[in-house]
């Protein structure tokens, strides 16, 4: 008897000691989400020229996740996924449509939270169907139902929007073209609820959802013109074409410029990617000084993050649809109440974190559809780690693996042509000198595919990549999907 109560002290004291660690705990939720936003359009991330003083504020005051990805996605919208990994914590292989439906059998974070008795606000971008969107959210502001503001509808200048409707409904004579910039007018929203008696009154998730730094990169007024494309450095992986077919060269992102890539055309990209960055930036800054202005920040946990990266030259690429560094690493910063300040984790972490995180920092009960892995014990101790490999997917045709020891390897089948990459990350961040070819890393390449397969399995990957054909479905094409 007397042993079997040491061994259940044993077992308890671990998890009270956690519970002992987290002493105050915010009351309200605030996310603030970019689109396309590389992890390294960052001050805070050593950028020397790019300008995001709010971003690296926030980035002082709390926890930033340097090695945070997105899993991927199996078409050229990955934003699609990625936002429905962000709010469910569900792994991509396990959305059905790649999360253009969300069944009501994957329970989200706001709909958790709205049980709990939390105003459940959103403004901005919505990816996905309309009925998830009205199980989820309480009220909102201006919504915008699509993947990007195409200049025919407005583009980022003056965006169509539909105004909440509790409904679900949002019938067509909902719509409106905004007068004002989409960050802006989504910033606005944010901050008129942030300054409502609802705010102050009851607990609230709030979702903020931008538009940018997406293209079409328009910055307004002295954005457009804050950086000098002569003052750009091109990055040392810039190519003026990705020395092979990867498998969805010729998806819209990547005709925003011809082939072979101009260096000139490139570094003016770069300008105006940066250029909507900072005006985002602005707007975060706004945000921010809403929520200290009305009383709330030191009862609020903020999570700032990116729902994918953005290639804008690198590798002879343009957008988000590959599986460089690029292009999967965003960035990520938590703050608020229990948050260590000014620090910085190199752990492994995917955007379908952030659900089961803020459930374990709430206490309250995870959905068993939830399949990401809580960073509270980051939180409590940033050298902590909670996965040793990330694996990463895009289309049928292409997967990642990146190990502990900082090599990463991709492959492709494209069209039944195989092609293996191997980069050693911490000698090459860049992912410029590809070491497969080289007998001396036959051995390191087996191990690396022997993770890989480990890894598909446990992210319920049905593909096989020992087959000639990666074992595909009849209705899974080799490239574009």
């Amino acid at each position: 008897m007397k042993i079997l109560s040491f061994i259940l002290v044993v077992l308890i004291l671990p998890t009270s000691i956690i519970a002992q660690k987290i002493t105050t705990r915010a009351k309200n939720v605030l996310i603030i989400y970019s689109d396309d936003h590389s992890y390294h359009a960052l001050g805070a991330a050593g950028n020397k020229e790019i300008s995001t003083p709010n971003l690296d504020k926030l980035a002082k005051s709390g926890l930033m996740f340097t090695q945070t990805h997105v899993m991927g996605g199996h078409q050229g919208a990955v934003c699609i996924p990625s936002r429905v990994m962000l709010l469910t914590g569900r792994y991509v292989n396990r959305l059905p449509g790649d999360g253009n439906t969300i069944p009501d059998s994957i329970v989200s974070l706001p709909e958790v939270l709205r049980k709990q008795g939390y105003n459940t606000y959103h403004t901005g971008k919505w990816h996905s169907d309309k009925a998830s969107h009205s199980r989820m959210f309480s009220t909102g502001g201006d919504i915008f139902f699509g993947g990007m503001h195409f200049p025919k509808f407005g583009g980022q200048e003056h965006p169509t929007v539909s105004l909440f409707d509790s409904t679900g409904v949002y019938s067509e004579n909902r719509k409106r073209v905004s007068d004002i910039y989409s960050t802006t007018l989504y910033a606005d929203n944010a901050i008129r609820f942030l300054s409502s008696s609802t705010a102050n009154t009851n607990p609230f998730f709030c979702y903020v959802a931008f538009t940018s730094p997406h293209d079409p990169r328009t910055p307004p007024g002295n954005f457009a013109t804050m950086y000098d494309p002569k003052k750009i450095t091109l990055p040392a992986n810039f190519l003026i074409k990705h020395p092979f077919d990867n498998g969805d060269l010729n998806v819209r992102d990547e005709q925003l410029l011809p082939v072979p890539r101009d260096p000139e055309a490139t570094k003016k990209e770069i300008a105006l990617y940066y250029g909507m960055v900072s005006e985002m930036d602005a707007q975060v800054g706004r945000i921010l000084e809403a929520l200290e202005k009305n009383g709330l920040k030191e009862n609020t946990l903020i999570v700032f993050a990116g729902d994918n990266g953005l290639a804008v030259g690198q590798h002879g690429l343009l957008g988000k649809q590959n599986l460089y560094e690029h292009s999967i690493r965003v960035p990520m910063i938590m703050s608020g109440p229990d948050i260590p300040v000014n620090k910085k984790t190199e752990g492994f972490t995917y955007l379908s974190d952030i659900t089961p995180t803020i459930i374990d920092y709430l206490e309250v009960k995870r959905p068993s559809s939830v399949e990401g892995r809580s960073l509270l014990p980051v939180i409590q101790d940033p050298s902590r780690k909670v996965r040793s490999s990330i694996y990463n997917v895009y289309g049928h045709w292409s997967r990642s693996i990146k190990s502990e020891d900082g090599y990463k390897m991709i492959v492709y089948n494209v069209d039944g042509i195989a092609t293996t990459q191997l980069f050693n990350l911490k000698k090459d961040p860049l992912e410029i000198k590809d070491l497969s070819k080289e007998p001396a890393y036959n051995e390191k390449i087996l191990q690396m595919r022997n993770l890989l397969k480990q890894q598909m399995t446990a992210a319920f990957d049905d593909l096989n990549i020992d087959l000639p054909d990666w074992g595909r479905k009849k209705n899974q094409k080799s490239r574009g999907s």
